[in-house]
């Protein structure tokens, strides 16, 4: 069997990226760019005021007085320059006249009809935001490869942008094989169960930024898995979900098999998880996972997330890890890494976790209470107060930034 470190080295090294496509500014987010943004002109694009108030000379300032000789709006712009000990109103925003270079608020000074005068010092270029100080013209403000963020998108919008470059969303075929699934939105019968597998995978495509494919449920034959299979070659990926063990109706590697496909490898020391299989098939990724729930989505987060996001051009495509202090004695008995489903938080700069309880595969409610995977290594036992690596796994953690 595979460490999971080989199996996520092994897959990678299969998936390239997928190509670009020209999409609207909004479209762009949470997508990667492919090139350097490259900023057209200053920002600002001249030394403007911070704050409403009265731009003029420092240098020229005397007796703390000044004479008012006119106002400017943010989005006009004086011509004429300001004299020395002289004065003009200025709303935020609005580029600073020849002849001044700084700024004094409107809180700052006693007014009447035609003259100011400051009650607090004021240093020269107060207040004032120069020209270039967020970006320059000809500088890369956005590296290649780098994630689109609201921010990034904002950021496009200052530089003019109405339409971008960026890496196609991946397609995933999503497949649950077994005669014992019913659609959901069907009553319950007895023996069998209501397929959550093509949703909570198909939920954690979305939120990898992919675009999922629901094939549905293929019986437990070989023509039918085949064919369910074939449907999904036009996705760029195939992800499947049960029948991927050694039962007698156990169809998929078989499948993979007879459709041309290539098994690079099948089973990772790991629980929940071990019977895993990838594969290409007419180039494309094929992910088999088990059938039980958690050992399904635990699977796509360490294999199938990251094969996605390369493909989708991203350069980080693991979740964080982070040392966090068992809050709990736990124990692994077997032979294999455990993956824990628990709950992490932070007091006083440090990391603590506990687990969800019961951590049955077949379980989802283990990690809907959860937020985060503790790795346990085979047979050992643990104490309340160790360290253990673990895994992140929501997107927006709840405590922000990393702790280092």
């Amino acid at each position: 069997m595979l460490s999971i470190e080989q199996a996520q080295q092994t897959i990678l090294e299969c998936v390239a990226p997928l190509e670009t496509e020209n999409v609207a500014l909004f479209q762009g987010l949470n997508r990667v760019t492919p090139e350097d943004r490259i900023a057209p002109w200053d920002i600002p694009a001249a030394d403007n005021a911070a704050m409403d108030g009265f731009a003029f000379s420092h240098a020229a300032l005397s007796d703390n007085r000044l004479k008012i000789i006119g106002i400017l709006p943010a989005g006009e712009v004086r011509t004429v320059p300001v004299p020395p000990g002289e004065a003009v109103r200025i709303m935020t925003g609005a580029p600073l006249p020849t002849g001044c270079d700084t700024v004094v608020p409107i809180e700052d000074v006693e007014e009447d009809d035609e003259t100011i005068r400051l009650t607090v010092p004021v240093k020269a270029r107060s207040h004032v935001r120069t020209r270039g100080e967020d970006i320059r013209r000809g500088n890369v403000i956005i590296p290649g490869g780098s994630l689109l963020r609201p921010q990034e998108i904002g950021m496009l919008s200052a530089m003019g942008t109405r339409s971008l470059t960026v890496y196609r969303r991946a397609r995933v075929a999503i497949l649950a094989t077994g005669d014992e699934l019913l659609e959901p939105g069907s009553s319950p019968e007895p023996g069998k169960i209501i397929d959550s597998n093509s949703y909570s995978l198909g939920a954690q495509v979305l939120d990898a930024g992919g675009d999922p494919v629901l094939l549905g449920i293929a019986p437990d034959t070989l023509d039918a898995t085949c064919g369910k299979i074939r449907a999904g070659l036009d996705s760029d990926v195939i992800v499947i979900t049960g029948g991927v063990s050694v039962g007698d109706r156990d169809f998929v590697k078989a499948a993979i098999g007879e459709l041309g496909g290539i098994i690079t490898f099948w089973k990772i020391n790991m629980k929940p998880g071990k019977p895993v299989a990838f594969a290409m098939l007419q180039g494309k990724p094929v992910f088999a996972l088990p059938g039980n729930p958690v050992a399904a989505m635990v699977s796509f987060e360490l294999f199938v997330r990251p094969a996605l996001l390369k493909a989708m051009g991203h350069r980080r495509v693991f979740r964080p890890k982070v040392r966090a202090v068992l809050q709990e004695p736990v124990a692994n008995n077997g032979k294999r890494p455990h993956l824990v489903r628990g709950i992490v938080s932070a007091q006083d700069n440090r990391y603590h976790v506990s687990t969800t309880g019961n951590q049955s595969s077949g379980r989802l409610s283990s990690l809907i209470r959860g937020n985060c995977l503790i790795y346990l290594a085979p047979e050992a036992a643990y104490v309340a107060s160790d360290a253990v690596e673990v895994l992140l796994l929501d997107r927006g953690f709840e405590m922000g930034e990393i702790l280092p």
